[in-house]
C-alpha cells in the first residue's frame, strides 16, 4: 500500500513537471493545476500519517511521532476504558441478573450429553491427580502434614468439647437408658442364664469341690446352678427397672457425677491430658500404625485408580447422575435458583472490584513495557493500509481542488476583463 501511495505522488509530480515543460498554456494548464495540487496533498497527508507513527524523515518536528509519545497515555486511556465499559460493577450484575445464569447452568447439566461430557472431563482430570498424589514425595508429605496435625491436636480438649456437647440438657441419661434396657433383655435371656448357670457351676467345682459332692447328693448341683442364675438375672432386671422408672436413682446420680467430672478432668486435669496425649503420641509412632497408613493409602489409591481408568467407571456414573439431577433441581427449584443467583451476584460484584484495579494496573503497566518499535510496527500493520488510503484520497481531493480553483481563476480572469 505504501507503494502504491508512492507511485501515485510520483505520477502526480511527474505530471507537475511535464506541464511545465509543455509550457502549461491549454489542456496542461489543467495538467498542472491538477498535479500540483494533488502532490501537495499527498505529501501533507504523508506527512500526517507518518507523523502518526515516527518522525518523518527522521526530523524531530513538533507534534510528531504521537503515539511512541503518548504511549503511557494510550494505555491509560485503554485500561480506563476497559474498566469502565467492560468491568463496570453495576453493568455487570444488571447482565448476569438477566442472564439467570442458574437456570442456563440447570439447564446444560440437565441434557445427558452435557452430563456425561462433564462427568468424562472429571474422570480425566482426576487421574493426573491422582498420579500426583501417588508419587513418593508427595505421599511422604501428605502424611507427614497429616501425622503433624494429629501430633499437635488436643485430643482431650477435643474429648471435653464433644462430650459437654453430648451431655447437654441430659443427652447421656438418654444413652444409659438405652444402655440399661439393653442389658435387662440380655439379662433376661434364656440363653444368658444358661451360660450363668455354666459359670457358677464350674467356679464352685474349682474352689469347693468336696462341698459340691456333698450338695450334689442332697440336690442336683446344676438344678441349684440354675435356680440362683434365674433369680440374679431377676434380680438385676429388677434394679434396671428400678434404675430407668427412678430419674433420681443413686445409680443415675453416681453415673452423672462420674460423667460431669471426667468432662471436667478432660478440660483442666493436666494428668490426664498429658496421659491421653501420650497415649495418642505412642499410637501414632508405633510402626503398626504406621504400616497400616500406608497400606490404607495404596489401597485407596488403587481403588480410585482402577475405577477412574474405566470407561464404566462408577465414580463416573454417580457423577453423571449428580450433575444430571443439580441441573433437574435447578430448573424445577425457583428458591435453589434463587439463591444460587444471589450467591453468583454477589461473587460478581466483589470480582468486579478487585479485576477493576487489577485489569486496569496490567492493561496500564503492559502498555508501558511495550518497545516503542515494536508497537508502532504492530499497529501500521493493524491499520497501516487504511492509512494509505488518506494517501490515496489526499492526492486525489487534491488534484481536484487544484482544478476548481484553476476554473475559479480563470472565471474571475474572464469576468475581469
Amino acid at each position: 500500500m505504501k507503494i502504491i501511495a508512492l507511485a501515485l505522488l510520483a505520477s502526480t509530480l511527474s505530471g507537475f513537471i511535464l506541464s511545465h515543460h509543455m509550457g502549461g498554456q491549454g489542456i496542461w494548464a489543467w495538467v498542472r493545476a491538477f498535479c500540483e495540487a494533488a502532490t501537495v496533498g499527498a505529501l501533507a497527508d504523508w506527512f500526517a500519517v507518518v507523523a502518526l507513527f515516527k518522525h518523518p524523515l527522521g526530523i524531530p518536528f513538533p507534534h510528531t511521532a504521537i503515539i511512541p509519545r503518548k504511549k503511557d497515555n494510550l494505555g491509560q486511556s485503554l485500561a480506563a476504558f476497559v474498566r469502565d465499559h467492560f468491568l463496570d460493577p453495576q453493568q455487570l450484575l444488571d447482565r448476569l441478573k438477566a442472564l439467570d445464569p442458574a437456570m442456563r447452568v440447570g439447564q446444560w447439566l440437565s441434557q445427558p450429553e452435557q452430563a456425561q461430557r462433564l462427568s468424562r472431563w472429571t474422570r480425566q482430570s482426576l487421574l493426573p491427580a491422582l498420579d500426583l498424589l501417588d508419587e513418593r514425595a508427595v505421599k511422604a508429605a501428605l502424611l507427614d502434614a497429616l501425622r503433624s496435625r494429629l501430633a499437635n491436636w488436643n485430643m482431650a480438649g477435643t474429648a471435653h468439647e464433644v462430650l459437654s456437647l453430648l451431655t447437654k440438657d441430659g443427652r447421656h441419661q438418654v444413652l444409659l437408658d438405652e444402655s440399661l434396657r439393653q442389658l435387662g433383655g440380655y439379662l433376661d435371656s434364656s440363653d444368658v442364664k444358661s451360660r450363668i448357670a455354666n459359670m457358677m457351676t464350674r467356679h464352685a467345682e474349682r474352689e469347693w469341690p468336696k462341698l459340691l459332692k456333698m450338695v450334689d447328693v442332697v440336690k442336683s448341683v446344676d438344678e441349684i446352678s440354675a435356680k440362683l442364675s434365674e433369680r440374679l438375672a431377676a434380680a438385676l432386671v429388677t434394679e434396671l427397672q428400678d434404675v430407668l422408672q427412678e430419674p433420681d436413682h443413686p445409680l443415675r446420680r453416681d453415673y452423672e457425677k462420674w460423667v460431669g467430672e471426667y468432662i471436667e478432668r478432660l478440660g483442666s486435669d493436666p494428668d490426664l491430658i498429658h496421659q491421653i496425649d501420650n497415649i495418642k503420641q505412642q499410637i501414632l509412632e508405633h510402626q503398626h500404625v504406621q504400616a497400616y497408613l500406608d497400606s490404607v493409602w495404596r489401597d485407596i489409591m488403587q481403588l480410585l485408580k482402577d475405577d477412574l481408568s474405566s470407561e464404566q467407571s462408577t465414580i463416573s456414573q454417580h457423577l453423571e447422575t449428580l450433575f444430571q439431577g443439580l441441573g433437574k433441581r435447578l430448573q424445577a427449584d425457583d428458591a435453589l435458583r434463587d439463591a444460587l443467583n444471589q450467591h453468583l451476584l454477589e461473587s460478581a460484584a466483589s470480582m468486579a472490584g478487585s479485576l477493576r484495579i487489577g485489569v486496569t494496573e496490567h492493561i496500564t503497566r503492559t502498555v508501558r513495557n511495550w518497545d516503542e518499535k515494536h508497537l508502532v510496527r504492530e499497529l501500521e500493520l493493524s491499520v497501516g493500509s487504511d492509512l494509505q488510503y488518506i494517501r490515496f484520497s489526499g492526492t486525489l481531493v487534491g488534484g481536484v481542488i487544484g482544478l476548481l480553483l484553476h476554473a475559479l481563476v480563470l472565471w474571475w480572469t474572464a469576468f475581469s476583463g
